[in-house]
Order: structure tokens, then C-alpha cells, then sequence
């Protein structure tokens, strides 16, 4: 007893990656994708945070009840911010005509387009995406 008292300890203390979604009802959704099935949910993200804290020490200490094998943390992911992107000739031509209208070249038009920032602005002016 002791001793599964002090690996949950160990184990507690690993820093696993959370994924947060903001529900179109409202509230969030919160997972630890290396613990399968270790999700929650709450009002703010805050109160999911801190649910997805309980969830993950009951999940843990349930899988070293039962013997199961504790996934470590997964490494993370490195991003170097280039992308090689094939399309159509009819879309690079679009894509490369509204850049020159707005001045600036086709990698900052691209970017500009895909930003959060621009899509949530998009959205308030009306237009919506699925």
C-alpha cells in the first residue's frame, strides 16, 4: 500500500500534455490524450483544468490498482514553421492575385489568412465555418 501510494506519487508528478476544445454549447472539453479515456469537462477553463487534475490522479490510480502499465508523457512536438503545400494551378493564381492586391506576397497572404485572429474577425462580420 504504501508503496503504489508512492509511485502515484510519481506518477502525479509527470507532466502530461492536455488538449482543451471549447464546446459550441458553451463550456470546455479536456482530455490527456496519453491516458486513454482520461477526460473531463467544465463551466470555464479554469474549472476544466482543475477536473482534468482529479481525473488524471483517479486514472492513474486506478491503472496501478489494476497493474496496468503507466504511459510516460509523450515528447513534445517540435514545429518549424515550414510547409510544403501542393494545390491547383487555379487556386495558386487566386491565391497569388489577391496577395498583389493586398501588397504583400503569397506566404504572408497565406499565413494572414489562416491566422485565428483573422478567422474569429470573419466570423463576427458574419461569414461562418464549420
Amino acid at each position: 500500500m504504501k508503496r503504489s501510494r508512492k509511485r502515484l506519487a510519481e506518477c502525479l508528478k509527470c507532466r502530461y500534455p492536455v488538449q482543451v476544445c471549447e464546446c459550441e454549447g458553451g463550456g470546455y472539453f479536456v482530455k490527456i490524450p496519453d491516458l486513454p479515456g482520461c477526460m473531463s469537462q467544465g463551466r470555464t477553463v479554469e474549472e476544466a483544468l482543475a477536473n482534468i487534475r482529479e481525473a488524471k490522479e483517479l486514472w492513474l490510480a486506478g491503472a496501478l490498482e489494476c497493474g496496468m502499465e503507466i504511459p510516460k508523457p509523450a515528447e513534445p512536438r517540435r514545429y518549424s514553421g515550414d510547409v510544403v503545400l501542393r494545390m491547383s494551378g487555379s487556386l495558386h493564381r487566386r491565391l497569388s492575385r489577391a496577395a498583389e492586391r493586398e501588397g504583400v506576397s503569397l506566404n504572408q497572404y497565406i499565413v494572414a489568412r489562416l491566422s485565428p485572429k483573422r478567422r474569429r474577425a470573419g466570423r463576427a462580420a458574419g461569414s461562418s465555418s464549420t
